[in-house]
């Protein structure tokens, strides 16, 4: 290629890439000028709501649209962990030993905390260990920029704005001053990471100063944690949950989290404790249900109503399973008896995708196909299973989109 040729397309490249530039820079002056808009008819409806000026002033000074916020917001991610992937990230050796030293640390105030509230000392601190590894991490994107570029947004503005007003009424009433209210990109706030509306509903001022702050005080923490915990309805001198082990030939299908039974039908069924001991007789009728978190090679568990109490908190069995687990390794109860398989592997959306389109060829109803692996998917999944004599697990997984591929060419 001769000098002059080489001279022209880099030319053409350069006016390319400059107005590709200056189409994004005009873009983006426009969605600006757009949200400046929106934020001052915010203002006057927050005004109307009972916010004072004083606090609309020094909360919005400065306040321009997050462009980073919307992207983490609209992001689809391409790999959903499996169960091993997220626990083994979850519970770690340096979460459980710090989580221990930090237990023994805290001991007087959280036995007063439990004592007020029910909440075992243990389940505090997973929650505090799993929310910002114990306090060292509480995010640093200022929250009332976070909440207003996410209330900007019509995709979820109705919730969004309503968690705006309230993170200005945790300003107002002097709980923390804008510039050091800052928390995730999601707008959740502090060492317990509560959303606003959360943070007046349930933070408590634990040491007494007349502040709720749950950035730096730990009474404030643990006693705004437990009464959260408290008022999602946790039951008092009831555990979690346990691991446990499943018979030869146990139907799979039972363990979808759903059927309730008491323990004594449980054991009844074969089921023991995962060290193999009976499961306890106890003097309360505790229902249960059977959940097994991923295939027929993982790790089952009873879980009673205070693990779908930890579901209120964050409604993720993985994490629900993680926090009661983290909780139980702090009081040194064992690790799982289950490792995690070498062939364990994510699955992308299209996989997923591609598993509910196959299902569907099969006759089975899991809703449209859209990557994403809902109970739907997951019945749909059992029933395939239960027709092709295989573990009724309803787990998705590339094994089984492997299974669907063989047994359809």
């Amino acid at each position: 290629m001769n000098t002059l040729k080489k001279s022209i397309i880099t030319s053409i490249l350069f006016f390319c890439t400059l107005n590709s530039v200056q189409t994004w820079a005009d873009t983006s002056q426009k969605e600006e000028a757009s949200f400046q808009i929106w934020l001052d008819n915010f203002k006057v409806n927050a005004s109307a709501q009972g916010i004072s000026d004083e606090t609309l002033n020094r909360a919005f000074k400065g306040i321009t649209l997050n462009e980073k916020v919307l992207e983490l917001d609209r992001r689809q991610p391409e790999f959903s962990s499996t169960f091993w992937q997220y626990f083994n990230r979850a519970v770690t050796e340096w979460r459980v030993k710090k989580g221990q030293e930090l237990l023994q640390k805290n001991q007087a105030l959280l036995t007063e905390v439990t004592k007020k509230y029910g909440v075992p000392e243990r389940i505090l601190v997973a929650f505090w260990g799993m929310e910002t590894n114990y306090g060292s991490y509480t995010g640093n994107t200022p929250t009332i920029q976070a909440l207003a570029t996410l209330a900007y947004d019509p995709r979820r503005r109705t919730f969004f704005s309503h968690e705006l007003i309230s993170a200005l009424k945790v300003i107002e009433k002097g709980y923390v001053t804008p510039t050091k209210m800052q928390g995730s990109w999601a707008g959740a706030v502090g060492q317990c990471q509560f959303m606003p509306s959360n943070y007046l509903r349930y933070a408590v001022d634990g040491d007494g100063d007349g502040k709720k702050d749950l950035w730096h005080s730990q009474a404030d923490i643990f006693h705004s944690m437990g009464n959260f915990l408290q008022q999602l309805g946790w039951e008092k001198e009831v555990n979690w949950g346990r691991e446990v082990k499943l018979p030869k030939h146990f139907n799979l299908a039972m363990a979808d989290g759903k059927q309730q039974r008491s323990l004594d039908e449980w054991r009844k069924l074969g089921i023991k404790l995962a060290d193999g001991r009976e499961i306890p007789h106890s003097e309360m009728p505790i229902q249960a249900a059977l959940l097994l978190p991923y295939d027929y090679r993982g790790p089952a568990f009873l879980v009673y109503h205070n693990f779908f109490v930890i579901k209120k908190w964050n409604n993720s069995t993985n994490y629900a399973l993680a926090v009661g687990h983290l909780a139980d390794r702090l009081i040194g109860r064992a690790p799982l008896s289950k490792k995690q398989p070498k062939n364990d592997k994510a699955m992308t959306r299209e996989q997923v995708k591609e598993l509910q389109e196959r299902l569907t060829v099969e006759g089975y109803n899991v809703g449209k196909p859209d990557g994403v692996a809902g109970s739907k998917t997951r019945t749909g999944l059992r029933a395939y299973q239960a027709k092709k004599g295989l573990p009724i697990d309803g787990y998705p997984s590339v094994r089984m989109l492997t299974i669907l591929q063989q047994n359809q060419h």
